[in-house]
């Protein structure tokens, strides 16, 4: 089986620090070649895989103000389209602007839709000559139909186990209103807690104004974009997990990385996570400030270790890969 891997360009291959989708494109990747499977990976050139790397732009364009967007994103997917007939399948990790050229695509496309930016970019989906996989039950369009859902999957080690939490709160995770930053904020000073931020400034305004006054560096401490080799050190050092999200999230990486490193979740009851998080096994549903300040002692007292067996037994790559790959011969056959 030859499959190509229509990946994003946003950020290299696996991020440095942020790109959710990256991540999951490049562990995806991993897992395939790792089981036999032919793979070409059509990211940014500066991507690592021991996939066969293709692409045409050098460098992720979050990062690049030289680079377009828009351009090298049309340029990215024609290069693509150009090359389908080499393979047996082309599993598109760009949203919506392969669909909207898919007709034009001579291999069988698997689309993982890993999230909906709003509904007036529905009509590519719906014109789109593509099978669909949603990544969480709760962000499926009634519009669409689907051939699965594929919960993601983490490189369980690379979030290695931490028997002893500390007495922080964590935040993981862009800073935007859509995540409740200032949520969090709130929720620590009310548990008279130190609050450790880590993630990028999505909302430079938002940022400026309702979570930079607060840093002080002792109750509020901010640690700008954290790549993958202090994720885990980070996540495990917590009594919590808070993730007050104001959207319903498609899924949640962070969640389940902390999980996994055995610090428990307070979640905004929202989207996905009455999916991601075992209530009273991996965490806490709450509604509203009030309710998440009262589950942050109740958490604390969760089994670390049940709590990381239970996120290891369900989030996994290697399930994540396994069952991708199962529809993959799906299509094929």
């Amino acid at each position: 089986m030859k499959v190509a891997l229509l990946g994003p360009i946003a950020w290299r291959t696996p991020p440095l620090h942020y790109g959710p989708w990256e991540l999951i494109t490049s562990l995806l990747a991993e897992g395939l070649v790792a089981r036999g499977i032919d793979v070409t990976l059509f990211a940014t050139l500066d991507s690592v895989t021991t996939a066969t790397l293709a692409g045409v732009v050098p460098t992720g364009y979050e990062g690049n103000d030289q680079i377009d967007g828009r351009v090298w994103e049309a340029i990215h997917v024609s290069h693509v389209l150009e090359r389908s007939g080499e393979f047996d399948l082309i599993h598109n990790h760009l949203d919506w602007l392969p669909l909207a050229f898919s007709a034009h695509c001579r291999a069988p496309m698997l689309t993982t839709v890993h999230g909906f930016s709003g509904q007036n970019i529905l009509p590519a989906y719906g014109r789109a000559k593509s099978l669909f996989v949603s990544i969480s039950d709760s962000d499926r369009s009634p519009e669409l139909d689907y051939l699965a859902t594929v919960h993601h999957g983490v490189d369980l080690g690379g979030l290695p186990f931490h028997a002893d939490g500390g007495d922080d709160l964590i935040l993981f995770g862009r800073i935007h209103p859509d995540k409740g930053t200032d949520l969090a904020i709130e929720i620590a000073r009310r548990a008279g807690r130190r609050l450790v931020i880590c993630g990028i400034v999505q909302d430079r305004a938002f940022f400026e104004s309702e979570v930079e006054p607060l840093i002080d560096g002792d109750s509020v401490v901010y640690l700008g974009s954290v790549g993958p080799d202090e994720r885990g050190a980070i996540l495990g050092s917590g009594a919590a997990l808070l993730h007050p999200i104001r959207f319903a999230e498609p899924f949640g990486l962070s969640v389940v990385e902390s999980m996994i490193c055995g610090t428990p979740v307070v979640a905004y009851r929202k989207g996905s996570m009455t999916e991601v998080v075992d209530e009273g096994v991996t965490g806490r549903l709450v509604d509203g400030i009030d309710e998440a300040v009262a589950a942050i002692d109740e958490v604390a007292r969760l089994d670390r270790r049940v709590c990381s067996d239970r996120a290891r037994e369900r989030f996994s790559a290697d399930r994540m890969v396994d069952e991708y790959l199962a529809i993959y011969r799906k299509i094929v056959s």
